[in-house]
């Protein structure tokens, strides 16, 4: 069973046939699909499963904080199941690829005190951009 569907069945959240197929779709260390593609990928697995049902769905596991509604650069958004793992986001400016990345040190503490204004950090999305290989 995947890291997803034991977090949501954890938590008691009702398993229909279509909110499985969307967490194994959702399944994978670099999964950052847009919704098309999660639907694409469960009508394959599901082909009676709608577009509204993956959105819906989607919508869910993002306000549950089970997944994380990724947002690149005016692209389509993507929706990552690493929500309980600490990481950053590698993005190819050039095809729009996503990456999960693990940077060392702490970016909340990195950024100096004179540069905070009085904030309480609670924690830093730092997003790394380049070209992957295939768009080099």
């Amino acid at each position: 069973m995947s890291d997803l569907l034991e977090r949501l069945r954890m938590r008691g959240w009702r398993l229909t046939a279509q909110r499985r197929v969307v967490a194994e779709v959702l399944d994978g260390d670099h999964v950052h699909l847009t919704a098309d593609e999660v639907h694409a990928r469960a009508v394959s697995r599901l082909p009676e499963i709608s577009r509204a049902t993956v959105y819906n769905t989607l919508g869910e596991l993002v306000t549950l904080g089970e997944v994380l509604e990724v947002a690149t650069d005016g692209r389509a958004k993507r929706y990552d199941p690493n929500a309980h793992r600490a990481h950053q986001h590698l993005i190819c400016s050039g095809c729009g690829a996503i990456r999960d990345v693990h940077p060392l040190g702490d970016p909340v503490a990195a950024l100096p005190a004179d540069q905070r204004f009085g904030f309480s950090l609670s924690g830093a999305e730092v997003t790394y951009r380049g070209l992957c290989p295939d768009c080099r």
